[in-house]
């Protein structure tokens, strides 16, 4: 009789595509996809913007929204992403590099209505930015909400402004405690805090020199050539 090894199979390689185990769901709270959820899978470093703070930021920027190009740099769960879709941006890509929240994100849009305007990019964003320079592809908007712990901020926003529009709008979140600088030539447009994070929304300051936009509506005239 043929003795059974006692061999055992090693494990899946990591570098599977299979999702990592779910700790939670996050929900996209206005537009289209409303009440669509999220998972939150346990990963290291991932944080969803909680639901009162995407509120703000998405009343900040709905006039920009239609019709909006649409950069989620670090996407996480998505909810950034595909909130400003729902909300009516006409496309957006998300850029995450861990694979199963790659593959979550792209379970999540093929089950979504009009998910076609959102493409998924499984890269490490500083990377991947790298490999935009000579593209002709411009965004409208871009968030930029990277893993507390791994500092890319300043490697970030240096890389942006090239893939950004002339009408650009750039929202940042980072520790309370520690904001970064934004890119040169981009000013504070609207500000918030938590006790845990910083939220900062800019524009292009060329923009406000060169054409009122929707949240800089005129001044009074002052220059005393008025009739």
């Amino acid at each position: 009789m043929k003795k059974r090894s006692t061999h055992r199979r090693p494990p899946p390689s990591s570098a599977a595509a299979a999702p990592s185990a779910t700790t939670g769901k996050v929900r996209l709270i206005g537009g289209r996809w409303r009440g669509t959820r999220l998972p939150v899978p346990a990963v290291a470093g991932l944080r969803p913007t909680a639901d009162r703070v995407r509120e703000t930021l998405f009343n900040w920027l709905m006039p920009a929204l239609p019709g909006a190009r649409v950069l989620d740099l670090f996407a996480g769960s998505g909810a950034l992403g595909l909130e400003a879709v729902s909300r009516g941006a006409a496309s957006a890509v998300l850029v995450e590099r861990d694979r199963g929240l790659a593959h979550s994100l792209r379970e999540t849009v093929d089950r979504l209505e009009g998910g076609e305007a959102v493409r998924i990019v499984e890269a490490e964003a500083l990377g991947w930015l790298q490999g935009q320079a000579g593209t002709t592809e411009r965004f409208d908007i871009a968030f930029v909400d990277p893993p507390f712990a791994a500092g890319l901020w300043d490697a970030a926003l240096a890389g942006l402004p090239a893939l950004m529009a002339d009408t650009a709008w750039l929202y940042v979140e980072s520790p309370a405690d520690h904001p970064p600088a934004p890119p040169a030539g981009w000013s504070l447009h609207r500000e918030g805090r938590t006790r845990e994070s910083r939220q900062a929304l800019y524009r292009r300051q060329a923009v406000a020199a060169a054409k009122l936009g929707p949240f800089d509506p005129p001044g009074p005239d002052v220059s005393g050539t008025g009739g």
